[in-house]
């Protein structure tokens, strides 16, 4: 025995070096699941952004596809028309008439939900926590002037039950101003 050296009988780690990897381990550890944590809690994220872009989507949809004549769909003058000052009834909502209006400029001011109804008045369920609002105005566009009306800017913002609301725009011209639902 006299022959070991001193070094080669040292086996295993001291208490210090033990409590030492302990601490780095946990430290580590906690950071890992810290970002773990992290990352769960925001998972949810992406399919409220595509709920709220669907929404948005769907209702800048419907109001592009709405009519857009110089008269009110019930004015005798709504095929014939030239402006709006051939016309005797200009474009407005009616009290209680409900969606699908048959006008674009109808769509102004619209605050939907929560819930938000699809076209038929039906709440869905899926989106219950949402509320959108629906905002049209004259606007320019290529040689189109703001002031003729014959251009209008859409903007529709969707409200998530929590997080930032997100707002999608579209135009729409006058194309056809003498075609009726």
């Amino acid at each position: 025995m006299c022959n070991e050296r001193p070094l080669a009988r040292q086996r295993g780690m001291t208490l210090i070096e033990l409590i030492m990897f302990m601490v780095i381990v946990s430290v580590g550890i906690a950071g890992i699941l810290g970002a773990i944590n992290v990352s769960t809690r925001n998972s949810a994220d992406p399919m409220i952004r595509k709920q709220q872009q669907a929404i948005a989507e769907s209702l800048l949809e419907e109001v592009q596809l709405a009519p857009f004549t110089f008269c009110d769909p019930i004015d005798p003058n709504v095929r014939t028309a030239a402006s709006a000052a051939a016309c005797a009834i200009l474009p407005a909502r009616q009290v209680g008439e409900a969606r699908p209006f048959d006008n674009v400029i109808e769509y102004d001011g619209i605050a939907l939900g929560p819930p938000i109804p699809d076209i038929t008045g039906t709440a869905v369920p899926a989106i219950a926590a949402y509320s959108a609002a629906i905002a049209v105005a004259p606007a320019a566009l290529g040689g189109i002037a703001a002031a003729s009306g014959d251009a209008l800017l859409i903007t529709v913002t969707v409200t998530p039950p929590s997080g930032p609301a997100l707002t999608q725009q579209g135009y729409r011209t006058r194309y056809a101003p003498n075609a009726t639902p």
